[in-house]
């Protein structure tokens, strides 16, 4: 959702209306100023002309700049410029009001709408800081069909988001703040992003996170190494620096370059393909795997991890206990289903 409705119909009709209004009304200059001045001959100037031509369509009337006292034709042509510059302007002075009034109406009810689906939202997650990297956290997030708000200051970089995905629901404010935080729902949210491209933000985000949802889990985002104790101090319970990970990234493509392609496969699969996890809730009762019938065409349980110990490809008669988390590859229609079989949903 955001605040630009210059894509809807009644806002390129009123648009449209505009511009082709003040074309009018630079057609009746024109034709005004020439018909002046063959009417009048070389004695008037072309300002001349163009004056007289403003004088009748602005109807302010001082007087005659070009005599037509004795020309009944000048006279005949000086009621057609009138009525016609006092059309056009009165139209375009109409679509000027049409397209303000359409603006602050689209403005106000974006805003409501967008209120009312704050309000709704839960187990969401919230991206603080929507540059390169927020962004890629939010295409993440939409290709697995994650509910999230975004926050950023800077409402160019909210607008590069904007213009592929026009309906994401956004905040134009400082994540730094508990109030805009608590506009974003943080008590129901899942998971913040302090992803900002300053570490001494993502620190003060982090810190106004774990004060207002002790609950909530917040992946900081981190330049320098050095500030990890900080960060994590400040409550972030994941940190991340892109330059470190990126350059394991670097070396992983050099010396495991199959399994780097197969995890680049499966994010820029057409199906959704991810690597999932999932945690058995509380009071689940102990069921074997097989009876659950968790294993599907767009699912499969590729391990467990229980009390500290990893369980992979678990058999059919393996019980799955409440706190065990799953680790799964499966779609975005198949991480639901098992979760539906879970108690999740």
């Amino acid at each position: 959702m955001h605040l630009e409705s210059a894509h809807d119909p009644a806002s390129r009709r009123i648009y449209s209306g505009f511009l082709w209004s003040f074309i009018a009304l630079a057609a009746v200059m024109v034709i005004g100023t020439i018909g002046y001045r063959i009417i009048g001959g070389p004695q008037y100037s072309w300002t001349d002309c163009f004056y007289m031509t403003f004088l009748t369509v602005a109807t302010i009337g001082f007087y005659e700049v070009i005599d037509l006292s004795q020309s009944p034709a000048g006279r005949m042509f000086t009621v057609f410029i009138g009525f016609a510059g006092i059309g056009v302007s009165t139209y375009l002075l109409s679509a000027v009001t049409a397209y303000l009034l359409e603006g602050k109406i689209n403005e106000t009810l974006w805003r409501r709408k967008m209120e009312k689906h704050m309000h709704r939202l839960k187990n969401h997650y919230i991206i603080c800081g929507v540059g390169r990297v927020g962004r890629n956290v939010a295409n993440e997030l939409a290709a697995t069909r994650r509910p999230f708000v975004m926050i950023d200051e800077d409402i160019h970089s909210i607008n590069l988001y904007l213009e592929r995905h026009p309906e994401q629901t956004y905040i134009h404010a400082d994540a730094c703040d508990d109030e805009i935080l608590q506009k974003a729902h943080i008590e129901t949210a899942s998971g913040v992003f302090a992803v900002t491209g300053d570490d001494n933000k993502n620190l003060v985000i982090s810190l106004s996170a774990k004060q207002l949802s002790p609950a909530v889990r917040v992946v900081a985002r981190c330049h320098e190494v050095r500030n990890f104790p900080k960060i994590r101090k400040a409550g972030a319970d994941i940190i991340i620096s892109p330059d470190f990970t990126g350059g394991l990234r670097i070396v992983s493509a050099m010396i495991r370059p199959h399994v780097v392609s197969f995890l680049d496969e499966m994010l820029k699969s057409e199906e959704n393909l991810r690597v999932e996890e999932i945690v058995v809730p509380s009071g689940f009762p102990e069921t074997p795997i097989g009876e659950l019938n968790v294993k599907g065409r767009d699912h499969l349980v590729v391990a467990l991890r229980e009390q500290n110990k990893w369980v992979f490809n678990p058999d059919s008669s393996h019980l799955l206990r409440a706190g065990t988390v799953m680790v799964i590859m499966a779609t975005p229609s198949g991480r639901k289903a098992v979760e539906g079989k879970l108690g999740w949903v």
